[in-house]
């Protein structure tokens, strides 16, 4: 069996005390920008370092999430956040973008890039080429079955990670937007739904 580790996700500081308090070996959480976690708190510059900080002195690792697509215009500023993380200390980044996925695993070689599951990635083949590109770890679509993880786990040597829960909206990775128009939802609900 591979090593198990519970990672949590966490929209602001006193949820991160909270994880920490409570067993997290991971947590996750978005900065400011290009997160899909865009309505919850998150962290700015500042509150970033002190949750890294936080975190590293408990023996708790920290991912931070750039999983939202970045336009041209934006890349500069993604690239501006990750390089910041890196030097705060962060564990990983989970990325969606693989444009963004590429630059950070060309410039930052010795930082682990995580697949994120906004990536939809729900079979052995897309595990085999995100790990072809330098990708650490997936994180498998949350719709597969307990069999397909196992049968990826089994036939791939990349990390995997995999949601113990649900989605509020659809439950289909990767597909908000598409679940706030096929099940009525407003963009509203969306947001709060991304928020959660």
């Amino acid at each position: 069996m591979k090593d198990v580790e519970l990672l949590i996700p966490v929209g602001d500081f006193d949820c991160l005390v909270a994880a920490v308090q409570n067993g997290a070996d991971t947590v996750y959480f978005g900065a400011s920008m290009f997160n899909a976690r865009q309505s919850a708190t998150n962290f700015d510059i500042d509150t970033l370092e002190k949750a890294i900080d936080y975190a590293k002195l408990r023996n708790v690792k920290t991912n931070l999430t750039l999983n939202t697509l970045v336009k041209d215009t934006e890349f500069e500023d993604a690239v501006n956040i990750a390089k910041k993380a890196y030097e705060f200390g962060i564990d990983a980044i989970i990325v969606q973008d693989l444009g963004l996925s590429s630059y950070l695993i060309q410039n930052f070689p010795d930082l682990p890039i995580h697949a994120s599951t906004q990536m939809t990635v729900h079979n052995l083949e897309g595990v085999l080429q995100l790990e072809k590109l330098g990708f650490k770890r997936v994180v498998l679509s949350r719709e597969l079955s307990f069999d397909e993880i196992e049968y990826i786990c089994k036939n791939s040597s990349i990390e995997i990670e995999a949601f113990v829960h649900g989605a509020l909206c659809i439950s289909y990775s990767g597909q908000c937007l598409f679940s706030s128009s096929i099940g009525g939802r407003s963009r509203k609900s969306w947001e709060m739904c991304s928020a959660l």
